[in-house]
């Protein structure tokens, strides 16, 4: 059958309802581990299990712009680079009726999320590799979050997300270590780092340490 046939013979009635979420997967690294941002849901169904902050699309509304109203009404964070991730469709996936979300997924610094749970008792963070019982199939989308956060960190910059502006090597170490649980040999990353041309020297010098002051480096913003 063509799409036009289709469409001429369409019957609303002869077809399941389907509804639209967006789903948001908060990334963060807290204390030299990856974390998550999940809310504790307060209805039915899975009424308070913990799930990823998400809400069903409005009628007239677009899927970037849902994700962000989400992020603002039940994470309380706003105005935020969004990556879409995937779309997840299994036909049992919500109780209810035939939901289809649209994941996305961001990389937060730690003061934006940890003000955002301290301010609300329904969040939290968590470790992403000591997860509780997720609702729906919350654990796939963050599983697969997961995977491709590790899978593009190497060859997209997306580790400064989570930096100050100004940065030690070690501090940069230190995130790619969380994002991807495993140890670097420092002279190795960090001669991988300056080789990238990510980024640059600043001619200064971390404060306040009782050991030795490492050389701040920055973003290279020419060719990043």
């Amino acid at each position: 059958m063509t799409d036009e046939q289709f469409l001429s013979s369409y019957d609303p009635a002869a077809f399941p309802r389907v509804a639209i979420t967006a789903d948001t997967v908060l990334f963060s690294v807290v204390d030299g581990k990856l974390v998550a941002v999940l809310q504790r849901r307060a209805q039915a169904p899975a009424k308070g299990s913990w799930a990823l902050p998400g809400g069903f699309v409005r009628e007239g509304e677009g899927l970037d712009e849902a994700a962000a109203r989400v992020l603002a009404t039940k994470a309380h964070i706003e105005r935020i680079w969004l990556e879409q991730l995937y779309t997840f469709g299994a036909p049992d996936r919500d109780p209810r009726m035939r939901v289809v979300t649209v994941a996305y997924f961001a990389l937060l610094a730690a003061e934006v999320v940890q003000s955002a749970v301290d301010a609300h008792d329904d969040l939290m963070l968590v470790d992403v590799a000591r997860l509780p019982d997720l609702a729906f199939d919350h654990a796939e989308i963050l599983a697969a979050a997961v995977e491709r956060l590790r899978g593009k960190i190497d060859y997209v910059p997306l580790a400064f997300a989570l930096l100050p502006e100004m940065f030690t090597l070690r501090e940069l170490q230190q995130v790619h270590e969380a994002i991807l649980d495993t140890q670097f040999a420092k002279p190795a990353f960090r001669r991988r780092m300056i080789d990238q041309g990510w980024i640059e020297p600043t001619g200064e010098y971390e404060t306040a340490t009782p050991y030795r002051p490492a050389e701040l480096y920055r973003r290279r913003t020419d060719n990043a």
